[in-house]
């Protein structure tokens, strides 16, 4: 984080001095009290289940020299702490990440969609890394505390940012996007994680299309060209390319050979053609990696350059990872997150391995609303179609799996009984593909097993 003065950060917060210490310049910044580093601000939020405003003393006590506040604290004797205090911590922190922004010559790409945020956001990363120093979102930081804090992980070292942007809600994408004014966004899909709140997919598709708010003609819109509601998008003041497997894609891949940890194809692109190999599973990841390259082609990067950054590609963790133990059988840790798109895919790159007998162990996809049953009965009826030999099954839906599957399904009342049959029932030669919402923290199958 490059240095804020005092005096910039109670004009960008709209706040009011109410204490002001002998320490006037900052560059480190925390919503943590414990975490807090010498000599730096201290953010206090204030939500449904905490209110940061009451560990404020602890920061001070800890070497913050500016608490932003939105309630009347204490200050502890002999802090030499400057206090302001504003309308809301939240507001606070997304402001202060707006004007700090503003101060970078930097550009900064945002990524956004129902599934493959992470996954398209790492293979941008590695795309770049050849031409570029690349900063890239850390673990889920995609949300309105995590932006901003991923921004004033930025510094002038960096030439280009590439920010992964989640949401729940109406808003909150336009809300990020005022923060980081993208110079291109990637939208990867349009799902219906989130459906329970945003309505329809007609709803997702407004959420998520909150990323060009800020867009002029300079700026540039990736998209899924496979995705129905995303080439449905027309008519707009700025460039929109579109990626994908049919002749009208800008950039279109052909000869696609799907391996069982790689990919290949031959990218087109007007009369240039240019074969790339990655080291990412799945025909999903063929599109995502097209987003990719459309990325390194709008900031001028060559497709060798480009090829050779995705070489260096650095996965994160729990996202299709597979695992070959040592006792003779492949464990696919998808434990990240899931959705009916991203269960299908994981499934598609199971199918894809070589084994005699493969394995689905599936939990519950949250966040579907009305459509929670039919989701995941449509899961088991493609793993029964996509010929998975055997279905393991806990939590809420396990019965809609049973539907779609059939009476081969395999229900288990606890994680801990479907770990105790695994260490029994797998053996060499079988694959097994492990995956569920976050909050089932189905990596714990995982660890068990591998």
């Amino acid at each position: 984080m490059e240095k804020l003065t005092l005096e910039e950060i109670v004009k960008a917060v709209n706040g009011t001095l109410i204490v002001k210490g002998n320490i006037t310049e900052f560059d480190k910044i925390s919503t943590d009290s414990r975490e807090i580093s010498p000599n730096s601000i201290f953010i206090a939020l204030n939500g449904e289940n905490f209110n940061g405003n009451k560990y404020a003393p602890n920061a001070i006590t800890g070497g913050a020299k500016l608490c932003i506040v939105d309630e009347e604290i204490e200050i502890p004797e002999n802090s030499d702490c400057s206090l302001i205090k504003v309308k809301s911590g939240k507001e606070a922190l997304l402001n202060l990440a707006e004007y700090y922004r503003s101060k970078l010559p930097i550009k900064i790409i945002g990524v956004t969609g129902s599934t493959g945020k992470t996954s398209t956001k790492d293979l941008i990363g590695a795309a770049l890394s050849k031409r570029f120093k690349v900063f890239k979102t850390k673990g889920n930081f995609n949300n309105e505390i995590g932006v901003p804090l991923m921004i004033f992980s930025l510094d002038e070292s960096y030439e280009v940012a590439v920010l992964e942007m989640g949401m729940n809600n109406f808003g909150e994408i336009h809300n990020l996007a005022k923060v980081a004014r993208p110079d291109i966004a990637v939208i990867t899909n349009i799902g219906i994680s989130h459906i329970e709140n945003l309505g329809s997919q007609e709803g997702i598709l407004k959420a998520k299309m909150e990323i060009t708010d800020y867009f002029t003609e300079e700026n540039t819109l990736i998209i899924n060209g496979e995705d129905s509601f995303l080439t449905s998008t027309k008519d707009k003041d700025y460039k929109i390319v579109s990626c994908g497997l049919n002749e009208k894609a800008y950039l279109k891949a052909t000869e696609v050979n799907l391996m069982e940890e790689s990919i290949e194809f031959i990218l087109n692109k007007d009369d240039e053609k240019h074969k790339f190999k990655v080291d990412v599973p799945g025909e999903h990841s063929v599109l995502n990696s097209l987003l990719a390259i459309a990325c390194g082609v709008e900031l001028g990067v060559s497709y060798d350059d480009i090829s050779e950054g995705l070489k260096n590609l650095a996965r994160t963790p729990m996202r299709l990872e597979i695992i070959r133990n040592k006792e003779g059988y492949v464990i696919i840790n998808d434990c990240y997150n899931a959705s009916p798109q991203s269960m299908k895919s994981a499934l598609e790159v199971q199918n894809n391995i070589k084994c005699d007998k493969r394995i689905a162990v599936l939990g519950t996809m949250l966040e579907l609303g009305d459509e929670s049953y039919l989701a995941h009965k449509e899961i088991g009826e493609y793993a029964k179609a996509i010929k998975v030999d055997e279905l393991l099954v806990t939590g809420d839906f396990s019965k809609a799996y049973k539907d779609g599957f059939g009476e081969d399904t395999k229900v288990f009342n606890t994680k801990l009984d479907l770990i105790e049959y695994l260490k029994t029932n797998v053996s060499i030669g079988n694959s097994i593909l492990v995956k569920a919402s976050r909050s089932m923290k189905f990596e714990e199958i995982v660890d068990a097993i591998k």
